[in-house]
């Protein structure tokens, strides 16, 4: 069965839609990001690191893009990368607006941004975009290689001295990362896309079991890995910060409530204060992206008032 798509045919016309991946017996498949080129510190790769050259295009709501903001922010790069926020909601897959306008070139839709990076392209529109404006083409579209180049690739530009990806802890760190993206981070677009009933349950009982798996380790540790916060935990904070608003109610996440687990609840809160944090969540761009650009998830587009959601309630 065919899923919505969202992304430039053959014929180079583009089709409405949200994700660009076929079902497989009911089951969300993920297909995998296009560009994949590295900034590093000394150039040796063709994109080296500047102030001032890169731009990264970003959704508020998406989590993947999420994760590349939270580094950004934690590593001091505002001054270095600037940011491109599109619109929550989606029209012709990501668009900008006069409120949230695109700056380096005037688009009405990142897909145009693909476009200018490669003409043929065919492949899928994501969020987040790392854009080299000197060379005029996307360095990468894969969220886990720009949290990295921005925790390592940009050297003595970062005014944060923190490792996210420290070297004693990498085989750990890449071995939850695996974990946490199968079972969490993909596991709730697993339940949400689903379109057969025993899919959606397969999805539903594995989610729910990492997500006691997890529990059960923080009740243990206060960090998913390590004595201080690494990657591993902004990448499962990302999902856990839209789970009770979104994916506990459309995409249909509904044994428990974040808030029903006391050590995630607890761990998703202290993340939450991280100095600097607070500001990357936009609790008002996930609930419109989220129940208004699935439409068949969610036809009638109507936005929930609720939850209140106490990991965000003022300290």
């Amino acid at each position: 069965m065919e899923v919505p798509l969202s992304g430039f045919l053959d014929n180079g016309q583009w089709r409405e839609g949200w994700y660009d991946t076929r079902a497989s017996h009911g089951e969300f498949v993920r297909t995998p990001s296009a560009f994949r080129n590295v900034v590093t510190d000394d150039g040796a790769s063709g994109f080296p690191a500047e102030a001032g050259r890169y731009r990264l295009y970003v959704s508020l709501a998406c989590p993947w893009a999420h994760r590349t903001l939270i580094a950004r922010k934690l590593k001091g790069l505002e001054d270095v990368v600037p940011v491109t926020v599109v619109e929550p909601v989606m029209t012709q897959g990501w668009a900008f607006s006069d409120a949230l306008p695109d700056p380096l070139h005037g688009f009405g839709y990142l897909h145009q941004l693909y476009a200018a990076a490669d003409p043929h392209y065919t492949g899928r529109v994501l969020v987040p975009v790392l854009w080299d404006q000197q060379r005029g083409t996307i360095v990468s579209n894969e969220s886990s290689e720009i949290l990295r180049m921005f925790n390592s690739g940009f050297g003595a530009l970062a005014k944060g001295d923190l490792d996210l990806y420290p070297v004693p802890l990498r085989e750990e760190i890449d071995r939850i990362n695996a974990f946490v993206y199968d079972n969490i981070n993909n596991g709730v677009y697993r339940c949400g896309f689903a379109t057969e009933q025993a899919a959606y349950e397969r999805a539903f009982e594995r989610l729910f079991s990492a997500l006691d798996q997890v529990e059960a380790r923080l009740a243990q540790q206060p960090w998913l890995v390590g004595d201080a916060p690494t990657e591993a935990d902004w990448r499962l904070f990302t999902t856990l910060a839209r789970f009770d608003a979104v994916y506990f109610g459309h995409f249909k996440c509904n044994r428990n409530r974040l808030e029903d687990f006391p050590h995630l609840s607890r761990y998703l809160r202290a993340l939450y204060l991280v100095p600097g944090i607070a500001g990357t969540v936009d609790i008002d761009h996930i609930k419109r992206h989220y129940y208004m650009s699935h439409p068949h998830i969610n036809p009638t587009r109507i936005v929930p008032a609720g939850p209140r959601l106490k990991f965000c309630e003022p300290a």
